[in-house]
């Protein structure tokens, strides 16, 4: 079976906005809730998904009465003054490579909310146009849980084994795997340095996902980088 559908994660692999996000849910508690976040909690936005963080946080500062809803929220409006300061980055190969593979089937998998996902999108241009986007709040549980990419293949009409997951992180590597998905990582947002080796093949950049690459990447593909 060839691969027909593609599976994006999005911090760390398409874009990096994960300290900006971190900068932004700082400012939030600090301003609204009084409540000083430490070195510890903005390390730990980095390849998480909001459920992990908020249950983090929760753990962490007892004195929390902000929902999830509601952290997830104004972190995601407070965003707007980090980005209009420090910009966005958008990964090497993130905008060539969603131009290639526009009109293929192809979902949007992400631990960050809706909100924060739709900011990002903006910064990709034109062609960041998803069948299907499934973000924090659409799902019982995180990555690593397969749900996420188990749900982006049964909207997109395709078996995990026909479609490759596109991620950074240890959790969203394993959440690919658990659906039974072929699995690149890419090393160019590996900010949190990540154990990629899971994965069934490792790229530095995305512009290293090509067609050649991709056809190698059936089900009976089994060499590392």
């Amino acid at each position: 079976m060839a691969i027909r559908g593609f599976l994006f994660d999005l911090d760390g692999t398409l874009i990096d906005s994960e300290r900006e996000s971190a900068e932004a849910m700082v400012r939030v508690f600090a301003r609204g809730h009084a409540i000083t976040l430490e070195q510890y909690d903005r390390d730990y936005v980095v390849g998480r998904s909001w459920v992990a963080i908020y249950d983090s946080l929760k753990a962490r500062y007892p004195q929390l009465t902000w929902t999830f809803a509601e952290v997830v929220e104004r972190t995601a409006a407070m965003r707007e003054e980090v980005f209009a300061e420090r910009g966005l980055t958008v990964l090497p190969g993130a905008r060539e490579l969603l131009a290639r593979t526009r009109g293929v089937p192809r979902a949007l998998v992400t631990g960050s909310g809706r909100v924060e996902a739709a900011q990002a999108l903006r910064y990709l241009g034109e062609h960041a146009v998803f069948d299907h986007v499934f973000a924090a709040e659409d799902v019982s549980r995180s990555k690593p849980a397969p749900d996420g990419y188990l749900a982006a293949c049964q909207a997109l009409g395709l078996p995990p084994e026909d479609c490759v997951v596109i991620e950074d992180s240890v959790a969203g590597i394993a959440s690919g795997l658990a659906a039974g998905c072929r699995v690149v990582a890419v090393r160019a947002g590996n900010w949190g340095g990540w154990d990629q080796s899971a994965a069934h093949h490792i790229l530095d950049t995305l512009d290293e996902l090509t067609p050649a690459l991709v056809e190698l990447l059936s089900p009976d593909y089994s060499p590392r980088a």
